[in-house]
């Protein structure tokens, strides 16, 4: 699935219109750290690897921006433990 996910630093998100609904990954920086805090697909479109490709967008934006990331979303911890290569982003 190729998802057009968009970054709005203004609103601290990472998101993805899909079939109607918008899915996201929020964040807060505090300093050079980037606070992940919600990540959320609506249950329809579950199992379809979306809330993976917003996480991983938003990873990559840290790695790019110099970030740690703290996982503060249950979803962000466990998709980071499961990607070992992402460690070293880790706060």
């Amino acid at each position: 699935m190729n998802l057009a996910i968009e970054h709005r630093p203004e609103a601290g998100r990472f998101q993805v219109e899909v079939d109607g609904h918008l899915c996201v990954a929020d964040y807060r920086l505090q300093g050079s750290t980037m606070v992940m805090t919600h990540t959320g697909v609506s249950p329809a479109l579950q199992g379809r690897g979306i809330a993976a490709a917003l996480v991983q967008a938003a990873l990559d934006h840290a790695r790019e921006q110099g970030f740690k990331v703290n996982p503060l979303c249950s979803y962000v911890e466990v998709y980071m433990r499961r990607h070992p290569e992402t460690q070293s982003l880790r706060a």
